[in-house]
């Protein structure tokens, strides 16, 4: 029996032994993660950089100063060296968010996640970032200036990783179960393209067709229109284009395919959301109190830990920038130097089109085009999944427009004898490669002539950049590779068969709008149309709706005497301009209902001063009763959920212009009832207490406490892999989508900046909101969040040299050679 008991321990020892030091399926090695001397309680805190460091591949000493946020200021000797340090230095604080970047843009996250991921990866891989990434890789020449830059990066990334053993790595791969991979130029160019991706990945060709196909181009027309009442552009009303344009393609007869069965496809294609958005501005000398301009920028990202940004300071003898760089990439992406300052928006102009595509047959072999069968071009692509032995296989199929994202053939939805796709064509399948090149002329720019010479290598996605010098000089262009099109190409979807469908060629570069020391005194921008309709390109019908852009042109026209703090202020403005346009108009009506005389939601709204601030209880209301009413107005005519024809439905424009100016019109009436018509009067009321009910519903009885915006809105900051525990939940905060301080639940300010331009030395402030390290255990992974959720910013160290004294500085490194 002891002999009997003996073999059964050792088995189950065995076995424990087994299942704790080998992953089960999906699962990590157990007994590594939860090792006292190797696992995850190795992971407590930033581990402080050596006094010296030696490492292979660096030529001249380098001096890294590091001051109390853990910001790294490099100075080198040289640009090889300078780049190899901060691939170091970001991969030693953010190696785990720079390879989960890189895996997602590449499709390949089922590799250490597992099969979860299997529709993401799939997506990403048809949409043709990571074939994208590798023709662009495959591009660069030897001795080229940006392949010399992500040389020297990926090396000293690759410097960091070879020193890791797995007590040092990162939290988040113990917990998964995997290894840091070796980086390489490949990999930062895929961290661009996922950068294309997020901020000019959607489209509502699909919806847009749908409404068409239903109603006709008069309600298009009607509804939908391309240019909207209100707005306040980019480029100032009234610029004048010095330039004589390119012949404009001719509109074709049908601007769209006849519908096939677009159906539940439309599921799969993301909305743009403009209303993410970014704010930039800069006031010019006449407006400062110092004489030299201000700028400012908050682009709006998802909000995540470890944040997106990364602060840096990089120096040699020929150039000193600081500022913001995505983990990932060389170089600065937005900040300043001592003579100029930029920063960027996303223009959102309509760059993914979809076309209709006829196959020969269900082989998808040949597809019908300008009158004749045309050959595609196949793809198969592997995907390795965690705890699985067999590989997934996918076909992809390319068209001369671009991969076919989804089409009836494969999911078997098609009812013809012939098998309809729709192909994808998208500037972010451009094969330039000088993007990172406008970065690194920025980072060394002194003047506007520099600015616009470095605009001249930036291609997507297209950005409004902004700049200011000290010259006095202050500039903002949408500038990026924008196609040439015919008026609302891209609006439906396309014909893949036509050839008068095709893109027709780029809108010349040096005919980008842009704009330099307007008669105004600012320029600004907050991602809504880039000029007025005398523009004579088409660069799309739909960008972010005006209230930003139009609350800081009020603010900036406004000010005289500028300070930092000025434009800081308006940063955290938290006016709600949508309300001051729609709210009086929906008040009057249910002041005309007697129900509402002791309604203390109605009093609440009747006495808000229209500011999304954090205790206030109006925009608890307002927010959530204009979702409401737009749906109630919209929803039975052009529905958006529960249906295989999804619809986009028309903007908060013109439905608020609609209200006013048109009150009778026929859409108010719902007709999913019977036997009633209904009017703007009873879809005013009735969306109200609708509202009123869901909230009590959500939060109890109306309260102060409970109900207020901040509570209701609960600003979270999760991690970036959605580790529980490693995020941070409900931030106090005002702001919202609509507002300039653009702080919805999941998105908002990801990096404020706010520089100072000066003859000698500039003064610069910012914070995101998050922290250096991206170690959950350090003290520099969140420890900006509760400023940047006041609305406050630090000042950022920017040193003239290696030596300057500061008593913001902690402590420092050499970087030599081996």
């Amino acid at each position: 029996m002891k002999f009997i008991r003996f073999i059964v321990s050792l088995l189950l020892a065995a076995g424990l032994a087994y299942v704790f030091n080998n992953p089960l399926g999906a699962l990590p090695a157990l007994g590594k993660l939860f090792n006292p001397f190797e696992g995850f309680w190795q992971n407590g805190g930033t581990k402080p950089t050596a006094d010296e460091l030696k490492l292979e591949g660096i030529k001249d000493e380098v001096t890294v100063v590091f001051d109390d946020n853990r910001v790294p200021h490099l100075f080198a000797q040289n640009e090889d060296d300078l780049y190899f340090a901060q691939g170091y230095m970001v991969a030693q604080d953010r190696l785990w968010q720079m390879e989960f970047y890189t895996l997602a843009a590449a499709g390949r996250l089922t590799e250490v996640v597992g099969d979860r991921a299997l529709q993401l990866d799939r997506y990403n891989r048809r949409l043709g970032m990571a074939e994208t990434a590798k023709k662009i890789t495959a591009s660069y020449k030897k001795g080229d200036t940006a392949l010399k830059i992500l040389e020297a990066y990926a090396a000293g990334v690759n410097a960091y990783i070879k020193q890791l053993s797995y007590k040092d790595l990162p939290v988040e791969y113990k917990i998964i179960g995997y290894k840091p991979e070796e980086w390489a130029p490949y990999k930062t160019v895929l961290m661009l393209m996922n950068m294309r991706n997020v901020l000019n990945g959607g489209s509502d060709d699909f919806r847009m067709s749908h409404v068409l196909a239903k109603y006709g181009a008069d309600v298009v027309k009607e509804l939908f229109p391309n240019y909207p009442v209100i707005e306040s552009p980019i480029i100032p009303v009234g610029t004048k284009w010095e330039f004589t344009p390119v012949p404009v393609p001719p509109v074709p007869a049908d601007i769209a395919a006849k519908p096939e069965e677009e159906g539940k496809i439309a599921y799969n294609i993301a909305s743009p959301a403009p209303e993410i958005g970014s704010n930039n501005w800069a006031v010019g000398g006449s407006k400062s109190a110092s004489g030299l301009p201000i700028l400012a920028n908050d682009p709006h990202l998802q909000l995540t830990l470890p944040s997106i940004w990364y602060q840096i300071q990089l120096s040699t003898p020929t150039m000193n920038v600081y500022g913001a760089c995505l983990p990932g990439a060389p170089g600065v992406t937005i900040g300043f130097n001592k003579d100029i300052a930029w920063g960027v928006t996303n223009v959102g102009s309509d760059v993914m089109d979809f076309y209709q595509i006829k196959f020969r047959d269900k082989t998808m072999k040949e597809y019908w085009y300008n009158g004749a069968w045309k050959p595609t071009k196949t793809v198969i692509e592997e995907f390795k999944i965690k705890g699985k032995a067999e590989p997934l296989k996918d076909t992809l199929v390319y068209t001369h427009h671009g991969p076919i994202l989804y089409n009836h053939a494969e999911d078997n939805s098609f009812s013809k004898n012939v098998p309809i796709g729709h192909a994808m064509k998208w500037v972010g399948h451009i094969e330039d490669n000088t993007d990172l090149l406008g970065f690194y002329y920025l980072n060394k720019a002194k003047n506007y002539d520099d600015y616009r010479k470095a605009l001249t290598y930036y291609k997507a996605p297209a950005q409004n950049f902004i700049f200011a010098d000290n010259h006095n000089d202050i500039a903002i262009t949408p500038n990026g590779k924008l196609p040439l099109k015919w008026k609302e190409q891209g609006k439906f979807i396309l014909d893949g068969s036509n050839p008068a469908h095709d893109w027709q060629g780029w809108i010349p570069a040096e005919q980008n709008p842009t704009v330099k020391n307007p008669p105004r005194g600012f320029v600004s921008s907050a991602n809504q149309f880039s000029t007025d309709p005398t523009y004579p390109y088409y660069l799309g019908w739909k960008f972010a709706p005006a209230e930003r852009g139009l609350r800081i042109n009020e603010r900036l026209t406004a000010m005289q005497q500028a300070t930092v703090d000025s434009l800081r202020s308006v940063q955290n403005d938290n006016f709600n301009v949508e309300a001051r346009r729609v709210l009086p108009d929906i008040l009057k009506i249910l002041a005309e209902d007697p129900a509402n005389k002791n309604n203390v939601a109605y009093e609440t709204l009747a006495r808000w001063n229209m500011r999304n601030d954090a205790n206030e209880i109006g925009p608890t209301i307002f927010e959530r009763w204009v979702k409401e009413l737009r749906a109630w107005v919209w929803e039975d005519e052009f529905p958006t959920k529960n249906t295989d024809a999804i619809m986009a439905q028309p903007t908060r424009d013109r439905t608020w212009d609609m209200i006013k100016n048109q009150p009778n019109a026929k859409w108010f009436d719902n007709i999913t009832t019977t036997g009633k018509v209904e009017t703007m009067q009873d879809i005013v009321r009735g969306s109200f207490k609708a509202t009123i009910d869901s909230l009590t519903a959500k939060l109890g009885p109306f309260n102060t406490q409970t109900w207020a915006w901040t509570k209701v809105k609960s600003t979270d900051i999760n991690h970036l892999g959605r580790i529980a525990g490693f995020g941070r939940q409900d931030i106090p905060n005002g702001g919202g989508p609509g507002i300039v301080n653009a702080t919805s639940e999941t998105h908002g300010p990801s990096w404020r900046m706010v520089v100072q331009l000066d003859k000698e030395w500039p003064k610069a402030y910012g914070l995101y909101p998050g922290g250096q390290s991206g170690d959950p255990g350090s003290p520099y992974y969140d420890n900006m969040i509760d400023k940047w959720a006041k609305g406050e910013l630090n000042e950022l160290l920017f040193m003239k040299n290696k030596t300057e004294k500061s008593s913001r500085i902690v402590s420092s490194t050499k970087i030599t050679g081996k």
